[in-house]
């Protein structure tokens, strides 16, 4: 497969960059732990699903013990319009324990012990460690997983692979808000249907084209 240059992504992630200088997780939150609630219900469900119903969730609990106080018939109601609500309950649940009991019910700042949370997988970890703890890390989901070997940023034939093409090949001074960048270009612009070409800023170094 055809990979762009070290001077070709360089320029892509200027383009990025001055277009959106600061961009955001479209997830709403207001500490790490409704950060790692909400980023374990967002699998196989879009954000705005998940921020109509953690709004109404961390009016009501906003922390381990209180989401814990709810327990899963609480839990329910409140997340019963995204995806997967019973099994995503039973994590929540499940990590809200664990950080009480393992983690004086605060979240935990490295990979490995994030992982040790219930619902909580790499590209869960990744995406609470780069946008809370601001680690230079790559949360690679299914839009990335989609366009960044499309591009020609990165290769691999599964998250991890992907994951390790683009930390190598990514500038450090642009990892924190790298995956921001690639996800809003993916979620808006370089969509799996009907990609907007004619609106892209780096459609004449993409490989794709």
């Amino acid at each position: 497969m055809k990979l762009l240059s070290e001077s070709q992504i360089e320029e892509v992630f200027t383009r990025f960059k001055k277009a959106n200088p600061c961009p955001q997780s479209e997830l709403k939150w207001t500490s790490p732990f409704t950060l790692l609630v909400a980023v374990v219900l967002s699998a196989q469900a879009t954000d705005k699903s998940v921020n109509i119903a953690t709004e109404k969730l961390y009016a009501v609990a906003d922390t381990p013990q209180k989401i814990l106080a709810l327990k899963e018939e609480g839990l329910i109601p409140y997340i019963k319009s995204i995806g997967l609500y019973k099994s995503k309950a039973k994590h929540v649940i499940a990590l809200c324990r664990k950080l009480i009991e393992d983690f004086d019910g605060k979240v935990p700042s490295t990979r490995e012990e994030l992982m040790t949370l219930s619902g909580v997988g790499r590209k869960t970890a990744n995406v609470v460690l780069n946008v809370v703890f601001h680690q230079p890390v790559m949360p690679v989901d299914t839009h990335l997983m989609r366009i960044c070997p499309k591009i020609g940023l990165a290769q691999g034939k599964n998250p991890e692979e992907v994951e390790a093409s683009l930390v190598e090949r990514i500038p450090q001074k642009y990892m924190e808000h790298a995956h921001h960048w690639l996800i809003l270009h993916g979620r808006y612009i370089c969509k799996a249907r009907n990609p907007l070409c004619e609106q892209c800023i780096i459609s004449d170094i993409c490989c794709h084209n």
